[in-house]
């Protein structure tokens, strides 16, 4: 039986030398036959989204697909270190990470829910930020966003919750969306009517983090971006004032010229 799973979006990066390079985007790294009796990694790597070097552990070293990866591929090849590492990805990687669960149909290969955070080479934590899609009192519908930016690898859980309690019916997520540097982003986005004395968590939990990241949403946020937002309108009305001021006073001629 053969079989191929995949793995949370990007597992590898390269040790980059000469031209700049990134993992295909929706490559699946380990490939399995008859269960775990043969592991194959595969990792790819694209310049302009056209696949340039590949690592195949059962060549056991980097393969030029065009002229351009050459370079890279020797490069590669030349540095012993590098080279043990990347091909130890077929047991740190694939092996490491899955379990299999015999049924009565069929063996299943499952992601190790203990996944260890070392298994990835590049770890890059997320910002989240949180803030209502329309600024208006409470009591009126909204929408409360909660947009996750800038991480590495795409393995990401967002919850939201209201009072400590986790919020469901309600949730929407645009889904794993690729920022073009490695990194990713989504926003998870609750159906809500804001209540005086509500607080609102967005709970957030990466590989990158040992703790989860919480960032809270209350009344008193709302507020404050309320008047923050005047007084920013309010500078803005007074510059565009001021400007106008200075340049009619300075058309006008002087007198008894």
């Amino acid at each position: 039986m053969k079989g191929v799973l995949v793995l949370p979006p990007a597992l590898e990066l390269p040790s980059l030398v000469g031209v700049a390079v990134s993992h295909f985007p929706g490559a699946r790294p380990c490939h399995f036959s008859n269960g775990m009796e043969q592991v194959r990694f595969l990792a790819r790597y694209t310049y302009n989204a056209q696949e340039d070097v590949h690592l195949d552990s059962d060549v056991g070293e980097f393969t030029a697909v065009t002229e351009l990866g050459r370079p890279d591929a020797e490069s590669w090849n030349l540095q012993k270190d590098f080279m043990e590492q990347k091909r130890a990805k077929v047991d740190t990687v694939c092996r490491s990470n899955y379990w299999e669960t015999e049924t009565e149909t069929k063996t299943q290969l499952t992601l190790s829910p203990s996944l260890n955070p070392s298994t990835f080479s590049h770890l890059v934590a997320p910002t989240v930020t949180v803030y209502p899609a329309k600024t208006q009192p409470l009591q009126h519908h909204n929408l409360l966003v909660c947009s996750v930016n800038g991480f590495y690898p795409g393995h990401i859980e967002v919850r939201w919750f209201r009072n400590s309690q986790e919020e469901e019916a309600e949730v929407v997520s645009t889904g794993l969306i690729p920022n073009g540097d490695w990194t990713f982003q989504t926003m998870v986005m609750l159906e809500t009517v804001p209540q005086s004395g509500e607080v609102y968590t967005c709970h957030v939990e990466h590989p990158s983090r040992t703790s989860p990241l919480t960032v809270e949403w209350s009344e008193n946020q709302s507020k404050m971006l309320s008047g923050t937002g005047g007084f920013v309108l309010g500078l803005l009305f007074l510059g565009v004032g001021l400007f106008i001021y200075f340049r009619n006073q300075k058309g006008k001629e002087p007198v008894g010229s």
